[in-house]
């Protein structure tokens, strides 16, 4: 049986911890950045945690082979 593409984008945005969670990063990190405050800048760059059950699903269709890091 031949391989699945993975899409790219997907694989990019998105990062499987080491206990299997799907985790993702903010939207609204890329312009727009000096009118917030400090606190909300620095929720940009955390990575949260994909919860729901559709989206999930979702990202493991496009991209079937993402690794645990």
């Amino acid at each position: 049986m031949p391989k699945i593409k993975t899409h790219k984008s997907t694989s990019k945005r998105f990062r499987v911890t080491s206990k299997g969670k799907l985790m993702r990063t903010r939207v609204g990190k890329s312009h727009l950045r000096r009118k917030k405050p400090r606190r909300v800048k620095a929720q940009f760059d955390e990575m949260h945690e994909v919860t729901h059950a559709g989206t999930k699903k979702r990202i493991k269709k496009l991209a079937p082979y993402l690794k645990k890091k």
